[in-house]
């Protein structure tokens, strides 16, 4: 195959894909009772090379998560982002905040209150205001990040209180599941967490995006309440490393 019919090939299977992915949130979304229109699509770009990203941007997706800072900043330029906005999905440390703020519309990965008013103070010094999700570990698991459901409530009050971040949702990724029914429990959970804040109208939380389901899962997601879905490798297929 020459480089020129694999790029071509690469083109038709990330349109292929879209146009499957896009069909199922929209059988889910109405399924669930909303519009199609009420759920996101982001294409995750982790390993994927810039010309297959753009493949997908001018396909029509208009957001996209990265997971790694250095990634996002190193991509960036060559990317096609005219309208489409620019995620970081990833856990932030606190000495690359200051690279991030600013060159992302949100970041969707605060597990900490650390982290949060770092973004705050890197945001004071951009004279910005960032929007940012509060990542929950629904599951409680020890091999990933986030704010348990103990420490979550009380945190969350105060990250609202910080100034120069605005909280905007909710984000989890629950455990891997075999079981439907238990992977939908982990859903449900975040998402009765967020339509309680929602309806509590609490100064500077805007509950507004549940950001829950990749690849595997984004359909059970969808019927469980998320209006964001986070998928990479059903787009552009399994990651190079």
């Amino acid at each position: 195959m020459t480089e020129k019919s694999f790029l071509e090939s690469r083109k038709a299977d990330i349109e292929y894909n879209l146009d499957v992915i896009n069909e199922r949130i929209a059988e889910s979304a109405v399924k669930s009772g909303r519009n199609p229109q009420d759920v996101r699509l982001m294409a995750v770009t982790k390993t994927v090379d810039p010309i297959f990203i753009n493949y997908a941007l001018d396909y029509g997706v208009k957001l996209i998560g990265e997971n790694r800072v250095q990634e996002m900043l190193r991509k960036k330029p060559d990317l096609h982002l005219d309208g489409v906005d620019k995620h970081l999905i990833g856990h932030l440390q606190t000495n690359k905040a200051g690279q991030i703020v600013g060159e992302v519309d949100m970041i969707q990965s605060v597990d900490s209150l650390k982290i949060a008013k770092e973004i705050a103070k890197q945001s004071v010094k951009k004279g910005i205001t960032t929007d940012v999700l509060l990542e929950i570990n629904v599951g409680e698991e020890e091999s990933k990040t986030g704010f348990s459901m103990s420490e979550f409530f009380e945190t969350m009050h105060e990250i609202s209180e910080i100034g120069a971040i605005r909280i905007k949702g909710l984000m989890t990724i629950p455990p891997i599941c075999e079981n439907n029914t238990i992977l939908c429990k982990y859903f449900e959970k975040i998402h009765n967490i967020y339509v309680d804040i929602k309806e509590k109208k609490l100064d500077n939380i805007d509950m507004n995006i549940l950001s829950m389901g990749m690849s595997g899962d984004y359909c059970e997601a969808i019927l469980c309440g998320s209006n964001l879905v986070r998928i990479g490798s059903s787009i552009f297929g399994p990651r190079i490393y």
